[in-house]
């Protein structure tokens, strides 16, 4: 979601364009990353990567920023309201698990969008103490460049927890725009639980939610560490293309 979401215009897939030099932001991306593993093979099972989505009430996918999971091909067509009710979800996933899912919601318990104020505020309540449950100092956190990320009082308040080991628009270690190929909760996550979550059609956001929280806990950990193996393969492809974005593929687990 975010920033590969909201420049639907400049996205990644279905024959949209890339800006002209997010080829080599991406390419300067990978080898910096490759050398990385180079030095410390299980550099990429250190990565927390992170992104939000949508989940809509009715069912309606943005294929935009996910791949769906399914033995046949999806021919999925849905009627979609003006004002259609929905979660937003905030997740952190990497080799060891998944933090999350976060719901946004108000003070009222009301389901709300992300902006920078509550973004931080999920740093600060949820993400942090869940932190405590593993070594911080041998992790790196990813974010994708959406403006409620890059604030600088977001950027500092996560720098206060990982230091240098911040990948991000503005932070130690750039992260390249419309890379949603580049991130696991992109071209798996996020696909894989929409497959699921409206198998039993709910009919409330709180049976949504239910869904939702039941199909990222039930995820195995192998299919982590083969989604993240997966993450290399996708750093030589891309190293190999010269930054050109992955074909919309689906991995095989």
């Amino acid at each position: 979601m975010g920033e590969d979401e909201q420049q639907v215009a400049e996205g990644l897939y279905f024959g949209l364009a890339i800006h002209q030099n997010d080829h080599q932001a991406r390419h300067r991306f990978v080898e910096w990353a490759q050398i990385e593993i180079a030095a410390v093979p299980d550099f990429h099972k250190r990565i927390l990567f992170s992104d939000e989505a949508h989940f809509w009430l009715n069912g309606y996918v943005n294929k935009q920023n996910c791949r769906i999971w399914s033995e046949a091909n999806p021919q999925v067509y849905v009627e979609t309201p003006l004002h259609p009710e929905k979660l937003t979800v905030w997740c952190a996933l990497w080799a060891g698990g998944i933090i999350g899912p976060y719901f946004f919601k108000n003070d009222e318990g009301h389901n709300v969008t992300v902006n920078g104020d509550r973004y931080r505020a999920m740093i600060t309540i949820f993400f942090i103490p869940e932190l405590n449950n593993h070594d911080v100092q041998e992790l790196w956190f990813q974010q994708h460049g959406a403006t409620c990320h890059t604030a600088r009082a977001t950027i500092d308040l996560l720098k206060d927890t990982f230091g240098d080991r911040l990948i991000s628009r503005f932070g130690p270690v750039n992260w390249p725009p419309r890379s949603c190929d580049l991130t696991p909760l992109d071209y798996f996550l996020w696909g894989y639980v929409k497959s699921l979550v409206y198998v039993d059609k709910p009919q409330t956001l709180d049976h949504l939610e239910d869904n939702i929280c039941r199909v990222i806990a039930d995820i195995w950990p192998q299919m982590l560490e083969k989604v993240i193996e997966n993450w290399t393969s996708i750093l030589d492809y891309i190293r190999a293309s010269r930054g050109s974005p992955m074909p919309d593929i689906i991995f095989k687990m």
